[in-house]
Parts: structure tokens; sequence; C-alpha cells
């Protein structure tokens, strides 16, 4: 790792390290890092080989690295890399989990155990799911995403609008329905096998970091595998590091990213959210004359009409104060939206105030990208 000019090491952005996971994050800077998406093995606990109907071979996860002696010396691997985890995270920094029933809950658990605070978890339903060859249960056509922040404290990132723009202007629910990791996404092996029996796919990766992250964080995946993680980061203009042990997995995931075109800085712009914007008190609207002192506003619905004072507070019917004050009284509410209550006339027309608002908050966006 090269260092920065204080000395101390710094982050290997953008690069594949090798080696363990813990081992590897112990070696990265503290409070280093924006987000972490693992991936970790599953323990499946396979017995034996696992054929269709027809008597093929499926080929299931029966890789070595998903293979652990007892429950306990899993658990002893998960609370080992979950602890450098959140040493390397950042204060406000979050970590979204996958895993599937025969491991999420033990994880769920340990992630608790280590402080982190549970912030909730997706499920991930599969369109296309493969199917239960044995008949003796259910077909397992789901995993689950744990979502969690650094500490109860962090002002972890959740890009609430930009999930809802994503979703057709619909709150993004907790359920996601997305097809598996197949067709010209998933990788080969040079012997034309399918490379990493649990890669992900892109889509999954794609909503998980618009989500969560913001252009140019740090994105950490210790069970890199096949690179999925540092693809899509890299399309999203996300900074990455991956670990991962594998060497063949690392040669591939370092080939299939290297061909990744990262998308133009105009197409990462997502839908802000209101509080994410910077604060514009209605007294700067008056200032700039914008609004005058003595103006009509009107209530959205025209039955209540109040005067602009010049210290930016409203007069009108007995009642004094702010725009969320006295919308808030003339409804009898407890609170109100003053910027999406009272509305001015221009040329005939009722605009809300909001409009002059928001016509603040885009010069002033201006000027910090100029």
């Amino acid at each position: 790792m090269a260092k920065d000019h204080s000395g101390a090491h710094a982050l290997p952005l953008d690069t594949i390290l090798s080696g363990d996971c813990a081992a590897a994050m112990d070696a990265l800077p503290e409070n280093s890092v924006d987000l972490i998406f693992a991936d970790p093995p599953y323990n499946l606990q396979l017995k034996g080989e696992l054929h269709r109907p027809n008597n093929s071979l499926v080929d299931a996860v029966d890789d070595h690295w998903d293979q652990f002696d007892s429950f306990a010396a899993y658990d002893t691997f998960t609370r080992d890399w979950l602890r450098a985890a959140r040493r390397v995270l950042k204060p406000d920094g979050a970590i979204w989990v996958i895993g599937s029933y025969h491991n999420v809950f033990r994880v769920g658990a340990a992630i608790q155990d280590a402080g982190f605070w549970m912030l909730g978890d997706v499920i991930w339903r599969k369109t296309n799911p493969m199917p239960n060859f044995r008949g003796k249960r259910f077909t397992n056509a789901h995993e689950t995403l744990i979502w969690a922040s650094k500490s109860e404290k962090s002002k972890y990132t959740f890009n609430y609008e930009a999930m809802k723009a994503l979703n057709e202007g619909v709150q993004m629910r907790s359920d996601w329905t997305l097809p598996i990791c197949t067709g010209h996404e998933r990788l080969k092996n040079g012997r034309g096998e399918k490379a990493h029996p649990t890669q992900k796919p892109e889509s999954l990766l794609h909503r998980v970091l618009l989500a969560a992250t913001n252009p140019g964080d740090i994105v950490l995946d210790p069970f890199f595998g096949t690179g999925t993680t540092g693809a899509v980061a890299k399309m999203l203009g996300r900074r990455w590091i991956g670990i991962e042990r594998e060497a063949e997995y690392r040669d591939l995931a370092a080939a299939r990213i290297a061909d990744v075109r990262p998308y133009e800085k105009t197409a990462l712009e997502v839908t802000a959210s209101k509080r994410a914007e910077p604060r514009v008190p209605f007294g700067q609207l008056v200032e700039r004359g914008m609004i005058r002192p003595g103006e009509e506003l009107l209530s959205g619905n025209g039955r209540h009409r109040a005067k602009v004072r010049a210290d930016g507070t409203l007069s009108g019917d007995g009642v004094k104060g702010s725009i969320h004050q006295v919308g808030a009284a003339y409804e009898g509410a407890p609170s109100c939206n003053g910027w999406t209550y009272w509305h001015f006339k221009r040329e005939g027309r009722r605009v809300p105030i909001d409009a002059l608002r928001q016509q603040i908050r885009d010069e002033m966006a201006g000027k910090r990208l100029s």
C-alpha cells in the first residue's frame, strides 16, 4: 500500500487483496470505509451429491471454502470477520450481509453482539430459483440481506428519494423481486464451467449501492468472489476494495472489472431527499424581493389568506407567526408544512412558495458545482 503525506498507510483503493478477510481488514486503517457488503460462506452442510429427477448431477455449493467442522467453528469465523469489519467502518458507515436460512440467523445474532445497530432486513425474492429436486421441502426462492449501521448514533446514508424514483415514485419495499445471475452475466472459468456457485446479480448490488452510498464513497467486500461488488461500484462511481483468498476468483474478478466502463458523472446524479438539501428560511425570499412585504399569500384550498411581514413572518385573522405556525393555526392542526401550504399569485396563477425555495437551492447547487 502506498503512503499518504502524513506517513500513514493509504487505502488500497480499487484493488483486490489476497488472504484471510479478517487479517486483511486488520491491516487497513481504522474508520476508513463507508460501506461493507458481505456475502460470507453459507455453511450449507450438504450431505453427499444432489441429483435432478433425470439423475443428472446438480452443480451445488460444495466448495472447500463453504465447509466448517461445526456450528461453533462457523460462529468463531463469523465473529472474527465482523469484529474486523466494524473496526474499518467509518462512524457513520453501514454494513449489508446476505445469507440463506442456513446461516443468516446465526450471522444476524453475531452482528448485534458485535455492536452494530440493526436498520432492517431485505428479502431478495428470486424470479427464477433453483427447484427443490428431492421434493421434500419448499423451493428455496429467497435470500435475506441484513442492513445495519456501525452504531445506534450513526448518521448512515439512505437515498430514500432515489429508491422511490427507482420504484416509479412508490416507496421502496423491503422485498425485492430480482432474477438470479444467469446468461451472459454468469462468469465461466477456463473449463467452461460456472465460475462461482453463488455469484450475485449486478441488479442486486446496483440497488444496495444506490440506496446506501454516494459517488466517491468507499465500498469494501471481504468475500469478493468474482467481483460483482467491484464491477457495480466502478459503474456507479464508487471506490472499492475487495478481499478474496481464492486465486482463481481474484483473476476472474480482475479481468471482469477491467472491462467495466464507469457511467458518466452526470448519469450518477440521483433524486435527493428534501432533508438533505440546504435550509432556506422564508425570510430569505423576502430579503431578495422574491416575495414582497405586504404581499398576500393564499392557502392551497383558497380558504385562508395572510400577509407577508418584513421579518419573514405572516399576519392574518388574529394570528401571527412563521409560515408553518400560521398555516397550522388556520387548519387547527399540530403542525403544517408552510412551504407547500402557502401560494402566491403570478400572472393569474397560484404558485406554491416552495417553487421559490427550490429556485434558491438550485442556485446554491450551481455555486457548489462551479
